[in-house]
Order: structure tokens, then C-alpha cells, then sequence
């Protein structure tokens, strides 16, 4: 599993970046054009590196200050044929499929911490269609609409960013959450009044037995444990670059759902509804994120020490053969 990092390199730092990359064990390919940048300008390097390596290499090339007056771009290898690539994988501490490349969880999240009319845009549909499943007790529409909600993207953001002190980061986190959860219940009570003036509906209709909907208001251990599940995948699925897990991680979480009962409930002037929810959304918001945040805690002491850990048995196992 390779990385490929385009780096803008400041013509006095060329050389030392050159023997920087040349001398890791972890990069399998090198190219270098003279004069390759104008803005900034310098020196550009195409490398191809093993993603076990990838962290150290970017604390090194920051360490050079390259980051400042220079730049590094990341993005994923699909496939590489290549030996040379295989005898990098090889050499780098760790697995690939294990890996953890900091800069690009954080930069990733970041964006997902900002506050966007799309993000708005799905989670107020996704809370809208929450409603709709709690009005029709459909769970398949529930199911749909724990998948749209992106409300996950800002809880991993805010969890990166109270492990790596990015406060910025966790502010914007913050604003996203609150902003768009408001948004989405208001624009989901709105709804609901007009359907209830069109007479869809009446203020019974959440005392009504609705079997495939009704966990959504009765919180308990189990939502905590959940909750701490999904938290503790989502991250790995972020962190090691296994995407199609969080589709698991959306359809386990109840929080759009919540949102939906909480907006209903406002609506219909259901006290106890609108508290239940309240609880159920409170309960998968806290935790998702310490689960997500001891997660990271855990992942961030074990891998510093990967690197140091393997070459040893590495070169233990190569004795003994």
C-alpha cells in the first residue's frame, strides 16, 4: 500500500531533502525535477512511499520546515507493479493496512469540521426523512436516513482535534454540530406543523404503538454501547483508510433519528418524546466522541512505538534464519 507525496522543496533545502528521501528504506520510487515549482518556487519531488513510512517521512520533511516556505501534497496509490515497491513495503515498520499517517487524518477531518451549506443541506434532509420513517414506522426509511446524516464527519473532527490541541479545528467541529442540528430540528418542526395543518397527521400520533420506530425514544445501556462500538470503528475506519466501514458505523448511530422524534415532538407538543429523544441524541453524541477520542489516544502511543518496535524483531527473526 503506497502513498504518493508531491513536495515542494526551496532550492536550499534540496539536497538534505534528497538524501532525506533517498536513505528511507520506505520509499520505493524517486524522481526529481530541478526548477519543477513556480509558485512557491523550488525543487519538486515525486515519491512513492510504503504508508507504514509515511508519517516519520513527513516529521522529518517538517523538521526541514518544507511545510513553511515549500509544500506536500498526499494522495493514495491504488495499484503500483512494480519490485521496487514490494521491497518497500517490506522494509517499512508495521503493516500498511494498520498504518497511521497523522497529517492526513487531520487535514481530512478538518474538512469535515467546517460548517457548509451541504452539510446543512444533508443533515436537515436526513433529519426530515427521519420524521418521515417515525410518521410511517418504517424502519428501512430510518436505515436510510442514518446513512445520509453526515454528522459523524464533525464528532471524528472535534476527537482529532482534542487529541492533536487543535483548537481551531474542534471550534469549527463544535459550531457544525450545534448549528446543524439546530437547523435540521427547526426546519423538521416546520415540516411538521404544516403536515399537521394539512391534517397528514395529529398531535396522537406519537403515542401510537409503533414497533420499528419506538427504540428511537427509549435510551438505555444499550445505546451507550453502540454508541462507544461505532466511535471505536469510525475512527479505525478513518485512520487506516477503510472507508466502507462507516457505512456500518452511520446505520448504527441514532442520532439523525433522534434529531427526527426531537423536531416531531416539538411540533406535536410531546414533553416526554422531546426529552427521550433529547437523552437518546446526548447519549450517541458523548459516546461516539470518547470513544473516538480514547481510540486515537490509543493508536498514537502504540504506533510511535511501531517503528522502533519491528526493526528489532525484524532483525531478530533474520538472525534466528
Amino acid at each position: 500500500m503506497l502513498l504518493h507525496l508531491r513536495i515542494t522543496v526551496p532550492p536550499d533545502r534540496s539536497s538534505a531533502v534528497r538524501d532525506l528521501l533517498d536513505a528511507d528504506p520506505g520509499v520505493a520510487h524517486l524522481a526529481v525535477v530541478p526548477g519543477g515549482s513556480v509558485r512557491p518556487p523550488g525543487d519538486l519531488f515525486l515519491v512513492d512511499v510504503a504508508r507504514e513510512a509515511t508519517d516519520q517521512l513527513i516529521d522529518a520533511l517538517r523538521r526541514l520546515h518544507v511545510d513553511r516556505d515549500g509544500g506536500i501534497a498526499m494522495e493514495a496509490v491504488d495499484a503500483a507493479v512494480s519490485r521496487p515497491a514490494e521491497d518497500a513495503e517490506r522494509r517499512a515498520p508495521g503493516d500498511g493496512s494498520d498504518a497511521v499517517v497523522w497529517e492526513q487524518v487531520v487535514r481530512s477531518t478538518a474538512t469535515d469540521a467546517t460548517l457548509s451549506v451541504s452539510y446543512l443541506a444533508f443533515l436537515t434532509i436526513a433529519t426530515l426523512l427521519a420524521a418521515v420513517a417515525i410518521v410511517n414506522n418504517s424502519a428501512p426509511l430510518v436505515i436510510g436516513a442514518m446513512v445520509l446524516g453526515p454528522e459523524f464527519g464533525p464528532l471524528a473532527a472535534l476527537a482529532v482535534a482534542l487529541v492533536h490541541r487543535r483548537a481551531s479545528t474542534g471550534r469549527r467541529a463544535v459550531v457544525s454540530l450545534v448549528v446543524g442540528f439546530t437547523v435540521a430540528i427547526a426546519v423538521t418542526v416546520l415540516a411538521t406543523l404544516a403536515g399537521r395543518w394539512l391534517g397528514w397527521f395529529g398531535t396522537d400520533l406519537l403515542v401510537a404503538d409503533r414497533p420499528a420506530t419506538g427504540f428511537i425514544t427509549q435510551p438505555d445501556r444499550w445505546s451507550l454501547v453502540v454508541a462507544v462500538l461505532a466511535g471505536i470503528a469510525g475512527v479505525l475506519s478513518l485512520t487506516s483508510a477503510r472507508s466502507g466501514a462507516l457505512v456500518g458505523v452511520f446505520i448504527s448511530v441514532t442520532t439523525v433519528p433522534a434529531a427526527g422524534e426531537m423536531g416531531l415532538a416539538i411540533a406535536l407538543g410531546s414533553g416526554t418524546d422531546l426529552r427521550e429523544a433529547a437523552t437518546q441524541l446526548g447519549i450517541n453524541l458523548a459516546g461516539v466522541l470518547v470513544a473516538a477520542v480514547a481510540t486515537l489516544v490509543l493508536q498514537k502511543a502504540v504506533w510511535h512505538r511501531v517503528p522502533r518496535i519491528v526493526p528489532r524483531v525484524q532483525r531478530v527473526g533474520l538472525a534466528r534464519g
